[in-house]
């Protein structure tokens, strides 16, 4: 994912969180805010509840690969934030995939 499309610091996540609406799924969190971009941007949050690092890393990976696959299905505009949960540590791709689909229609950000 190339970097524009990343939100890189810790404000840019906490004003995601604060400011935004979230919609949850048994194995993640998504938070949406939108931006005056004409694209969307994403961070990927996974916290050390989750597991050791190597876990979280697997777990980020996951995440990564799921909305980097959507992105041009994703709504332009829009600063976006996946939060792993503990049982993600379990989860395979298919899961996480699925599980990013879901969030993203609960949230309505799919476009096609």
């Amino acid at each position: 994912m190339e970097r524009r499309y990343r939100l890189t610091d810790n404000e840019q996540f906490q004003r995601v969180k604060k400011e935004g609406r979230s919609w949850s799924h048994v194995l993640l969190v998504l938070c949406a805010l939108p931006n005056e971009l004409d694209y969307s941007r994403f961070g990927f949050s996974v916290s050390k509840r989750v597991g050791k690092a190597a876990v979280r890393n697997r777990a980020k990976r996951l995440l990564r690969e799921s909305a980097r696959a959507r992105q041009a299905a994703i709504a332009p505009g829009q600063d976006l934030v996946f939060i792993a949960r503990s049982p993600i540590a379990d989860a395979g791709y298919r899961e996480v995939d699925q599980a990013v689909e879901e969030a993203l229609l609960q949230a309505g950000l799919l476009c096609a």
